[in-house]
């Protein structure tokens, strides 16, 4: 005989507009029981996010707006848990993992909430080494968290939400910065918490690595569950339906095999790395890496979390410098001041490179005011999914909605580089064939690109080379400690060199 079932939260009828906008989430009822993991899917911008903002508290409190109906944590209506009570029963892990950190340091990051819910010392030390092995981060401990890599952080926020072993998690896109082992890694360990009880709820646009884990799945549009669907019933979706709802591939993507963008001259070469290499804080994070990327390719730089992609990103860029190794554009050797002015760069955390009320002007903030530009603007807008968004301020999007105007921005720089980190963020299936058709198109015009990625699924559709990032020889104590300064976010080559916005 099964055990009943413990429902651990309740929505019912939740609603809910932020303050200053329209309705984000209407009438949502669902339940999530112990030992159940519940799925969140659907296209960028349909509410997932609010809805995990509801579960912890975070809208209506840190967010302010207006909502009705009633959420239920373990029995408790949630406004009247105090503050300690509601954080001790979830776990929370937000699509941006920096913007909850508050300590330097691994081991001070998942001891701070054990702290602050005022476990004893012994216990906090348990809890914070269970939580580090349960994640195998013990290689990380005593590297500062601002100098590891997205992925890296994205497992520091995980680990520090697993800390006081909450009743729920709620994780919002928690494997966005992961590789793929990572993100395989993730899902083995969610579903070792299932078994031991936990209750999941996570919002996803990657559900590959979820198949074995997810009991349920509910597709979140306009704000709305238009329906649930069991994991079978997923995966024998027809592809059309299943691109149809904006979801992603639900088996596994291997990664496409592509050709090598070099070493070699090629005549069409647009952007030469010679010999190049990265050291941080006298460690070596890689070394001599020479690729050639020509006119009408996009290259997918890959590899392991922490090999240093990210690093090798703003150093094309011209926002760091490399330890060694030269960069050309255009057959010349490029110092970083021309760099900056000849490379775009969208970062992996683009929520600080925005710099005006709209999303129109933004994407006009680096061109001359001319028809002809208005008119490719509005192109833009309309290919990537944001011509309806064009008046909306762009703090005020989600997370899939910035990653595309970022893009959009680069496109409309027309520099003859671009340089990409991980820009398939935070998409769905239908935002990832817009900006693959849109990467496509500037190719065609002439242009070269350059994707830090691990998305096997968009490296198929949309990439013509592949590059492998390798870590630097053990004895250069650079291995997997890449990707410094990951997500800084200031807008690299919008930028002039006293940092004011730069028309071009």
């Amino acid at each position: 005989m099964s055990e009943p079932r413990r429902e651990v939260l309740s929505l019912g009828d939740v609603s809910f507009a932020y303050k200053g906008a329209s309705r984000t989430v209407d009438d949502v009822t669902l339940s999530v029981a112990a030992g159940e993991c519940v799925v969140l899917c659907g296209p960028s911008g349909g509410g997932k996010t609010t809805i995990i903002r509801l579960v912890n508290g975070l809208a209506g409190g840190y967010y302010p707006g207006d909502g009705g109906g009633e959420v239920m944590l373990a029995g408790h209506p949630a406004e009247k848990l105090a503050l300690w009570e509601r954080a001790e029963l979830v776990g929370s892990v937000f699509q941006d993992p920096s913007t909850q950190f508050f300590s330097s340091q691994l081991a001070g990051e998942i001891a701070f909430t054990c702290e602050n819910l005022g476990y004893g010392h012994d216990r906090v030390v348990e809890l914070t080494d269970a939580a580090i092995d349960e994640l195998s981060l013990g290689p990380l401990r005593g590297i500062p968290n601002d100098s590891l890599s997205s992925g890296q952080k994205q497992r520091v926020a995980i680990a520090s939400a697993l800390g006081p072993r909450p009743t729920l998690m709620a994780m919002d896109e928690p494997s966005s910065n992961l590789d793929a082992a990572a993100a395989d890694a993730l899902g083995r360990t969610m579903r070792q918490l299932k078994e031991g009880g936990m209750a999941i709820l996570v919002a996803e646009h990657r559900l590959a690595y979820l198949m074995d884990v997810a009991d349920r799945f509910l597709l979140v549009r306009d704000g709305r569950l238009e329906r649930e669907v069991t994991r079978g019933e997923m995966l024998a979706l027809p592809d059309e339906t299943r691109l149809s709802w904006g979801l992603r591939d639900v088996r596994e993507t291997v990664r496409p095999q592509l050709p090598s963008p070099g070493p070699g001259l090629g005549k069409d070469a647009v952007l030469e790395l010679r010999g190049l290499g990265v050291s941080f804080g006298g460690r070596q994070v890689f070394r001599s890496v020479s690729l050639v990327a020509c006119s009408g390719q996009i290259v997918a730089v890959t590899g392991a979390n922490g090999v240093g992609k990210t690093s090798l990103a703003r150093v094309l860029a011209g926002l760091a410098k490399p330890s060694h190794g030269t960069v050309l554009v255009g057959g010349r050797a490029r110092g970083r001041r021309e760099l900056r002015r000849m490379v775009w760069y969208s970062p992996n955390d683009v929520k600080a490179e925005f710099f005006t009320p709209s999303v129109q002007e933004e994407v006009m903030l680096l061109v001359a005011h001319d028809e002809p530009h208005r008119e490719r603007a509005r192109r833009l807008l309309r290919e990537l999914g944001l011509w309806g968004l064009r008046e909306r301020h762009p703090m005020t999007l989600s997370g899939g909605q910035r990653q595309r105007l970022s893009i959009a921005c680069g496109l409309m720089s027309e520099r003859p580089v671009l340089v990409l980190d991980e820009p398939t963020s935070g998409l769905d299936a239908i935002s990832m064939q817009e900006v693959s058709r849109a990467l496509q198109r500037a190719c065609g015009e002439g242009r070269c690109v350059v994707v830090a990625t691990h998305d096997n699924e968009f490296m198929r559709r949309c990439c013509t080379h592949a590059h492998q990032l390798r870590p630097a020889e053990r004895g250069d104590r650079g291995a997997g400690l890449g990707d410094c300064g990951a997500g800084l976010g200031d807008r690299g080559t919008g930028l002039d060199d006293r940092g004011a916005p730069r028309r071009a």
